[in-house]
């Protein structure tokens, strides 16, 4: 039972490398002196399946983006656009009527900018809002912004896989204690018969050896339920699926696929650059109605 317990620590924790880091090898949780949770260790690649897992299974992405809090996005476009009329006020105006616009005090100048400026946003940011949603593939990289939220906070990983695997950690536990209860009684009664020095050492090699397989054998066989003298039998974990899936999903949303993020992901990660170009041309677009044109 107790080295159920502290494995499954281990597979946790720490989340960062603890000793002395002479030695590391690349996502392996043990160095020359010293140990990290495996989790938190192999974070990148078991996040990048995991991401897989939950864009062909259980989310889209369009549909998520369309639920995202448009109002968020204007207050993050607002100052911006009121700066992008302000300059298109100023420069027309200073080419037609410069006279004019220097005569005019500075608060009735803002006050032509703050009036163009609600008019024009909403239907700016309708438009925008539209095409980025039907385009979203196209600015946001979302397996990046999943894998890099998780690699730089390993505890997210951690929080996933013990949230949606609660049931069969405990389960690990607790079979730790039954399983190696019944196989003790079996070596207590080899050890009556014989006490060769070599019994102990293998009989307990064989004990914590078939606890554990046993264990993952129960949680994870069989993939189907299947009829065993009258009985149904199905592995604990799959028995569980649609729970887990909406744990899951639950989590992911919460920790990682929340509004902010995905508007920092759109900004400033790998796709930036179509996101600012995709801005671009609905500026375009806006200056010419603004003007007239």
């Amino acid at each position: 039972w107790l080295t159920n317990v502290i494995a499954l620590k281990m597979l946790f924790y720490p989340v960062e490398f603890m000793g002395l880091n002479l030695v590391r090898w690349e996502q392996q949780p043990f160095g020359l002196f010293g140990w990290q949770g495996i989790i938190p260790a192999k974070t990148e690649k078991m996040a990048r399946k995991a991401v897989d897992l939950m864009l062909e299974k259980l989310l889209n992405v369009k549909e998520i983006f369309s639920r995202l809090d448009a109002e968020e996005f204007s207050n993050v476009m607002d100052r911006g656009l009121i700066l992008l009329i302000d300059r298109i006020i100023s420069e027309t105006a200073m080419e037609y009527m410069p006279r004019v616009w220097k005569g005019l005090p500075d608060d009735v100048k803002d006050e032509i900018v703050v009036k163009a400026s609600i008019e024009s946003n909403q239907k700016f940011l309708k438009l925008f809002m539209q095409d980025m949603q039907e385009h979203i593939d196209d600015v946001l990289d979302i397996r990046h912004m999943s894998v890099t939220a998780c690699v730089q906070n390993k505890a997210l990983m951690n929080k996933i896989f013990q949230e949606c695997g609660d049931a069969e950690m405990a389960f690990i536990e607790r079979s730790g204690f039954y399983f190696g209860f019944l196989f003790g009684l079996f070596q207590m009664s080899v050890y009556c018969f014989s006490q060769e020095a070599w019994i102990l050492p293998v009989c307990g090699f064989i004990v914590g050896w078939l606890t554990n397989f046993l264990a993952l054998k129960v949680i994870f066989r069989p993939l189907e339920p299947k009829k065993v003298c009258g009985l149904t039998v199905h592995g604990l974990f799959l028995q569980r699926q649609q729970e887990v899936a909406v744990t899951f999903a639950r989590v992911n949303c919460v920790e990682i696929l929340h509004t902010k993020a995905m508007w920092d992901a759109i900004m400033t990660g790998p796709l930036h650059r179509n996101f600012f170009a995709m801005l671009r041309t609905h500026s375009i677009a806006f200056t010419d109605n603004l003007l007239g044109g």
